[in-house]
C-alpha cells in the first residue's frame, strides 16, 4: 500500500521512525528504508530554519512530496516532506536495503557493494536527481509504500555530517 498523505502529517520524528521497514519504490526498483534522519523547522541544521528560498521552497508545500537537493557539488539527496503547508520540516531518507531491480542499481552505482548505504549513493543507485524535486509521493512512479514489514529493534543517534543542533539523537536505523 502506497503510504497516503496523513501518514506524512504526524510528527516528523514519529514519521522518521516508522519509515523504516518501508520500501522506497521508483519504477521497478524497489529498497527498504534502512535508515532516516529527522529536520525540523527550528532545528539550525534544517535547511528551513532560516526562511524559504528557492532552494527549499519545496520543504514549504504539501506533505508527501520529494524534496531532492544537490550537495557538495556531486551528490543527490532525498527527503520526504512532513507537516501541513507553510511548517518546513523533512525526513532525509538515509539508506535502503536493495531488493528489487538491484542488477539496475549497480549500474547505476558502477559497484556491486555499499549500493545504497548512504543518501548519495541511495540517489545514484536509484537515479533520483533534482528532476523528482516537488514531485507527489502519494501517487505515481515514486513512492513509499507499506508492505507490512516492521524491525525488530529501532536504533537512534547523533545525525550524520550535522554541525549545528549536533547534539538531536534524530537519526534512526536499523
Amino acid at each position: 500500500m502506497i503510504l497516503k498523505r496523513e501518514f506524512y502529517l504526524q510528527p516528523t520524528l514519529k514519521v522518521a521512525r516508522e519509515l523504516l521497514g518501508k520500501k522506497l519504490c521508483y519504477g521497478d526498483l524497489e529498497g527498504r528504508i534502512t535508515e532516516t534522519e529527522a529536520y525540523l523547522k527550528d532545528d539550525r541544521a534544517c535547511h528551513a530554519s532560516r526562511g524559504m528560498t528557492e532552494r527549499n521552497s519545496v520543504m514549504f508545500g504539501p506533505p508527501g512530496h520529494a524534496y531532492v537537493y544537490f550537495t557538495y557539488g556531486m551528490h543527490h539527496c532525498m527527503n520526504v516532506v512532513t507537516q501541513p503547508e507553510s511548517v518546513a520540516e523533512a525526513v532525509l531518507i538515509r539508506a535502503v536495503e536493495p531488493l528489487n531491480g538491484v542488477e539496475e542499481m549497480i549500474r547505476n552505482r558502477g559497484r556491486e557493494k555499499n549500493i545504497a548505504d548512504g543518501p548519495g549513493k541511495l540517489c545514484q543507485a536509484f537515479g533520483i536527481d533534482k528532476r523528482l524535486n516537488g514531485i507527489d509521493m502519494t501517487r505515481g512512479k515514486f513512492v513509499v509504500r507499506d508492505d507490512g514489514f516492521r524491525p525488530k529493534k529501532i536504533d537512534k543517534g547523533r545525525r550524520i555530517g550535522i554541525k549545528l543542533d549536533a547534539d538531536k539523537l534524530w537519526r534512526f536505523y536499523f
